[in-house]
């Protein structure tokens, strides 16, 4: 399947929740909160999109990287890029209904294991979507991740427990959650953790457990104390917070106090493989992809969500190429330029 085929397809589908905008930098779905834009104003969101774009790559070709090796390591599964599926729900809300929460998960999970690697199931509120995302888990042997939405420690432990009976490979909450208007929307409650809190989360499972939406150094070092397996440095696609920093904006000092003492993922705005070098070369591991997951699977299903992840891979290969990057762990900031 063609990547402007899915494309065309998604934006047929999405009129009046996304334009598929040449760039997609939040200016025209600002403030579609269920949507697919920005809350307020959106500039969490366009700030994320531009300090992002406004780094640039270090073009390199005298050098031997002729054959890049792509792949990443994470809990023990081999991947074929440092790419993994953001988690996102609520297809009637967000994304304009044309296909099904449980149609799109299962196209998210198996797409991503068709690409070389795998998907972050999510909460919403409306407990079917995860309750379609455990279901995925099970069928694909446990190849995937839960994340929960900040809600009572009881109720998530119920849902990491759900978790670790299909067989995740890991669990994590997206603390940046805490205020969703869609979560307000479904009468669910979500907010803020204590170290305490969240102590008792991680303590709670066995498995690698994952704090999402952390933006601060301070915050970093609370979930290195608490236990925490990784961290996601990001701002919710600034969908929670209206003018906030952009991921790429912290990163690199979140690495440098905690880099080694936890797996530091990052996540917004990544639309293509030059993001993924750019937020490997400020030091993040890995990363996430959300909304152009979200075309694949509206516009071509399992088989778009596949060709969306295979473009992002083939990108970044002919990226690393040209920056002189034999693998993943030799992109550094001599890369970039900020």
């Amino acid at each position: 399947m063609e990547l402007r085929e899915v494309r065309s397809n998604a934006r047929g589908k999405m009129k009046g929740f996304c334009n598929l905008c040449t760039e997609c930098n939040g200016v025209w779905c600002a403030g579609q909160v269920p949507g697919m834009g920005g809350a307020g104003t959106g500039e969490s969101f366009k700030r994320s999109f531009e300090k992002l774009k406004n780094i640039k790559l270090s073009m390199k070709t005298l050098h031997s990287a002729t054959n890049p090796n792509t792949s990443f390591s994470i809990f023990g599964e081999k991947l074929s890029i440092p790419v993994i599926t953001a988690p996102i729900t609520g297809t009637k809300f967000n994304m304009g209904g044309s296909i099904t929460d449980e149609e799109y998960i299962n196209d998210v999970v198996f797409g991503s294991l068709d690409a070389g690697t795998i998907a972050m199931i999510g909460d919403t509120g409306d407990s079917s979507c995860y309750i379609h995302g455990i279901e995925a888990l099970k069928k694909s042997k446990g190849k995937g991740i839960a994340i929960i939405k900040p809600r009572e420690n009881s109720e998530i432990i119920y849902r990491i427990k759900m978790a670790e009976e299909a067989g995740a490979l890991a669990v994590g909450v997206d603390i940046d959650g805490a205020g969703l208007v869609t979560m307000k929307l479904f009468g669910q409650p979500v907010g803020p953790k204590t170290p305490e809190e969240l102590k008792e989360l991680i303590e709670s499972t066995e498995l690698p457990f994952i704090v999402k939406g952390v933006l601060s150094v301070e915050e970093a070092k609370i979930c290195v104390k608490a236990g925490a397996a990784a961290i996601v440095v990001s701002n919710h696609g600034g969908r929670v917070l209206n003018h906030t920093l952009a991921p790429c904006e912290v990163l690199k000092d979140i690495v440098k106090a905690v880099g080694d003492d936890i797996l530091v993922l990052a996540d917004g705005n990544v639309r293509e493989g030059a993001d993924v070098i750019k937020y490997i070369a400020l030091g993040a591991k890995g990363v996430l992809v959300g909304r152009p997951v979200i075309w694949g699977s509206i516009g071509g299903r399992q088989e778009g969500v596949k060709t969306i992840l295979e473009t992002i891979k083939s990108q970044l290969y002919q990226g690393m190429i040209l920056t002189g990057s034999n693998s993943i762990d030799s992109i550094n900031e001599d890369k970039i330029v900020l």
